[in-house]
């Protein structure tokens, strides 16, 4: 093994793109999770000086490393170059003589190195790490022979994700075009007549688990219980509860489903339930709610200042096709399917994750 400063093997890249109306779709950003996402949260009126990151290079924001201990860094795997704001750093390897651009990827994906990273960052108020600074970053590297040894491990695992996020994304596309066809066929009325908003509250104690809902329609442990836990309200299994607050800069809507046992939330929540579930079933009304489209629309509709208020009163204004029980049954159930596989390859996403930093153990102890 050999030490090495990252100057030895990067090499900075700074093409500009020269197009000036990319849309939020054609931007990328980069996540904790270290990698690219689209469509970016935001995008300027001029996108003229927004950087190229070819095919196998990387990119990554350096402005708050410390303050986040988190490098976030992302290799474009995809055949297609990537549009990202001119903020970010884009760079290439020099060769692959000394590091492979895998196993590059795979080291900077620890934990480990995002405390490296941090240690050497600025003080200023946003803690970032200058390009000049990450260059003299040391590492150690094995041999390429090993390097190659674990990489072949990690890209076995990534080829086994991307075919079933494939499937899984099939599925999605199933299910978007049946229920488009639905809106089609049936055309969309309000489901104000078929909701009833519900307000039981938690007087004598008799529920204890408390919960939140957050931005992916899920129910979650509460970040924090009211003290006045006999105001809060229940939810029972086949009700909704969504907040009602959302975020001014925000596109999503806090909703879910129960389907677990009884549970409680905060009063600021509103709890609702389908009235004749012989005529709309609740799965399928979730399904509908869970949409992008149906956000934006919420979000739109929302009033307020800094935290926008979308009520009940409006929510049952949405509009939707209600075709026969069948129907919803079929679509629900595929709908179903779609979110349990997607459940499963986004804990296999996580195994990934959780991965990178053995491979390495392994190659610097072997």
């Amino acid at each position: 093994m050999k030490k090495y400063k990252l100057r030895e093997f990067v090499e900075a890249y700074n093409l500009r793109c020269g197009i000036p109306d990319l849309t939020p779709e054609q931007v990328s950003g980069i996540n904790i999770d270290k990698e690219f996402f689209e469509p970016a949260k935001q995008v300027g009126e001029d996108t003229s000086s927004y950087k190229i990151v070819p095919s196998s290079y990387f990119a990554c924001n350096l402005m708050h490393v410390g303050r986040d201990n988190v490098l976030p860094i992302a290799m474009n795997y995809s055949k297609n170059d990537k549009y990202v704001s001119p903020a970010y750093s884009v760079f290439k390897l020099k060769s692959e003589d000394i590091i492979l651009k895998e196993y590059f990827y795979i080291l900077l994906k620890s934990s480990e190195k995002d405390r490296l990273f941090a240690f050497h960052t600025d003080s200023s108020i946003r803690q970032g790490l200058p390009w000049e600074d990450f260059c003299d970053i040391d590492i150690t590297l094995p041999s390429i022979q090993q390097q190659r040894k674990y990489v072949d491990v990690y890209l076995a695992l990534q080829s086994n994700l991307a075919a079933y996020q494939s499937k899984v994304d099939e599925l999605k596309l199933v299910c978007d075009g049946y229920i488009e066809e639905l809106r089609r066929k049936f055309g969309a009325e309000p489901i104000g007549p078929y909701i009833r908003s519900i307000d039981v509250r938690n007087t004598n104690l008799s529920v204890t688990l408390t919960q939140g809902v957050d931005v992916n329609m899920q129910f979650i442990t509460a970040k924090r219980e009211a003290e006045d836990q006999e105001g809060t309200k229940i939810v029972r299994t086949g009700q909704f509860a969504f907040n009602k607050v959302v975020k001014s800069n925000g596109t999503k809507l806090p909703i879910a489903l129960r389907e677990g046992p009884d549970c409680v939330i905060s009063s600021s929540y509103e709890v609702f339930e389908v009235v004749n579930k012989d005529v709309l079933l609740p799965e399928y009304l979730m399904l509908w709610l869970s949409r992008s489209e149906t956000h934006r629309q919420c979000g739109y509709k929302s009033y307020g200042t800094t935290r926008d208020v979308f009520p009940f009163e409006d929510l049952c204004k949405l509009q939707f096709p209600i075709p026969n029980i069948e129907t919803q049954n079929n679509i629900a159930n595929i709908y179903k399917c779609y979110i349990e596989r997607q459940r499963i390859a986004e804990a296999l996403k996580e195994q990934l994750r959780n991965i990178c930093p053995v491979l390495i153990r392994g190659s610097l102890t072997e």
